[in-house]
């Protein structure tokens, strides 16, 4: 191992324009990454899981869960590598959850559930409905239709236009409606014309649901041209159902409007959405497919919208923006820009304080930047997203300790080295292997230390399910972190140090660094003359950590200030 480290140290001495070219093509290389990389708030913890919604309209939850729950549950107790199958039955629907191990893919999940669910034996007309992949941070954008029209109107609109092109976008997983009333034609049938006319309410139905069809015919050729012949009988307007046959009494035709009113309704409303002063809105949220870069999602989407209000809508309806992900993915990326610049300016004041000398101090914060985007390239490659946890979790003095003692140790025995020959006899000598000699003898410490950092981080990457999945992409983001540092502290340290070291290089008197000097001296003689007290106070202090260990608070994620508030009122 000590090879290998002095054989990288020779090599990027010996190549410095190299060591300079590569250093320049993974920073392109992490910046592109940094851009590409999706930037979540907090990951997603999930499991792969397969939900199955069916509905029934009309019915007990005890109807439902007899008819409709329990089949599809006994079904799909044969699922391969499933964990658990929950079920939620209520007035009307009824809601499955499979969910299933840690490291099964969506595709072979759902494949299983679709075989099987052609299996389930289900009253006449009920279709289970498998809903697409998403997480529980799925959400990504909602919006309202803003228009003088009825809320009836824009409803149709919303799930006869505007559903259908959103659900084209790709990485969009649903589309889910909330607010307006859903226009239906009502038949409200007389029962003093129907005694009249001797016919049942199920004639009437029957009558309707038959003429409501285009019906097939054949193909008539004349002169050469072939004619196709078809009925056609969709109904479109309340004459239309008016006009319907219902059957012949006495040679006289009895109608629809014979013996019943049609008119237009609505289906009873079960919720309401209200927007600032208007208690009464069409709303629209987009959910975006798990594992998607929701930064490409919403740009795919935005661009969308713009086009639907631009072409598709009339000019009296206009889709307006009500919640974008953007402006937390904005608020994310700033905070970690932040934190970077802070660590970076904290740093670098620090390292200038104690060490007094410009040079030291930029090859040491050039460090952190570095190692920041070699981390990012390293994710982008395995796939990984970045969040906050993850990014928060980074210590910038870890990741310079290999480059201060690098940079200091080379800094002081150069300085040395210049007193003792004197400055401009100094300046004139070759310095390029006493450089190489002390690099490698810093390397093999600096390595050993950031490898046994590394190592630490191997528990970490043995969690499972829901701590692996929350605490592996910080694990995954430091441990890149600490390899990106390695590799400029054996590389680019070195190099920079042969060429900004390579004249005056002088050793200040610093105060400061004599004071703490001063007392640490003091501490480690009066901790060496009194072993038994000093031993004592260690396991004090200890003791007294621990115990105020069980009054610290916990939580399970920490808090984001996202800007928006949450109420919810039960009566």
């Amino acid at each position: 191992m000590e090879n290998l480290v002095k054989g990288i140290i020779s090599f990027s001495l010996k190549n410095k324009f190299f060591t300079f070219f590569t250093t320049g093509v993974l920073v392109i290389a992490g910046i592109w990454s940094y851009i590409k990389t999706p930037l979540e708030a907090f990951p997603d913890v999930t499991n792969t899981q397969i939900i199955i919604v069916t509905q029934w309209n009309g019915r007990s939850a005890e109807e439902i869960e007899r008819s409709v729950s329990i089949p599809i549950e006994v079904a799909m107790n044969s699922v391969q590598r499933k964990t658990s199958v929950r079920s939620i039955s209520m007035f009307g629907l009824s809601v499955i959850k499979i969910i299933f191990d840690d490291d099964v893919e969506d595709f072979f999940a759902r494949q299983q559930v679709n075989n099987l669910l052609r299996n389930v034996n289900l009253p006449e007309g009920i279709d289970p409905d498998v809903q697409p992949p998403y997480g529980p941070t799925g959400e990504i954008f909602r919006y309202t239709l803003d228009s003088k029209r009825s809320t009836t109107e824009l409803l149709a609109w919303q799930d006869w236009v505007i559903d259908r092109q959103l659900r084209a976008v790709p990485g969009v997983a649903d589309i889910v409606s909330f607010g307006g009333s859903r226009k239906v034609y009502e038949v409200n049938v007389n029962p003093l014309m129907l005694s009249k006319y001797d016919i049942t309410p199920l004639e009437v139905y029957e009558a309707i649901a038959k003429s409501n069809v285009n019906v097939g015919g054949d193909v008539i050729e004349k002169n050469g041209q072939a004619y196709v012949v078809r009925g056609i009988g969709l109904l479109t307007s309340i004459a239309d159902i008016e006009n319907i046959l219902i059957e012949t009494k006495h040679d006289v035709p009895v109608l629809v409007k014979h013996v019943s009113d049609v008119r237009e309704g609505s289906i009873p409303r079960v919720g309401r959405v209200g927007l600032d002063e208007n208690d009464d809105v069409v709303e629209g949220i987009i959910v975006m497919r798990k594992g998607e870069n929701p930064a490409q999602v919403l740009e795919r989407v935005k661009a969308k919208i713009a086009e639907i209000n631009e072409k598709t809508l009339p000019s009296d309806i206009k889709m307006v923006t009500f919640y974008d992900r953007d402006k937390l993915m904005d608020y994310c990326r700033e905070t970690v820009l932040g934190n970077l610049i802070e660590g970076i300016l904290f740093v670098t004041f620090v390292v200038f304080i104690f060490m007094l000398d410009w040079r030291s101090t930029v090859i040491v914060s050039i460090i952190i930047p570095l190692a920041l985007l070699f981390a990012f390239m390293c994710l982008k490659a395995m796939g990984m997203s970045a969040n906050l946890l993850s990014m928060g979790a980074i210590d910038f003095g870890i990741i310079i300790d290999g480059a201060v003692v690098m940079v200091e140790g080379l800094f002081v025995l150069l300085a040395h080295r210049a007193h003792e020959l004197g400055m401009e006899q100094y300046n004139s000598l070759s310095k390029l292997e006493l450089v190489k000699k002390a690099s490698s003898e810093l390397g093999k410490a600096v390595f050993f230390s950031k490898l046994i950092i590394i190592t630490s981080l191997i528990p970490i990457f043995s969690f499972e399910k829901v701590e692996g999945k929350l605490f592996s992409p910080l694990a995954y983001t430091l441990g890149f972190a600490l390899l990106g540092a390695l590799f400029f502290t054996l590389t680019l340290v070195p190099v920079l140090c042969s060429i900004l070291f390579d004249k005056n290089v002088k050793e200040r008197h610093n105060p400061l660094v004599n004071f703490f000097n001063r007392i640490v001296s003091k501490g480690f003689a009066y901790t060496s003359t009194h072993k038994k007290r000093s031993i004592f106070a260690a396991l004090l202090i200890l003791a007294g950590s621990l115990f105020s260990f069980n009054f610290l608070g916990s939580e399970f994620l920490p808090t984001l200030n996202e800007g928006a508030l949450w109420v919810e009122a039960k009566l």
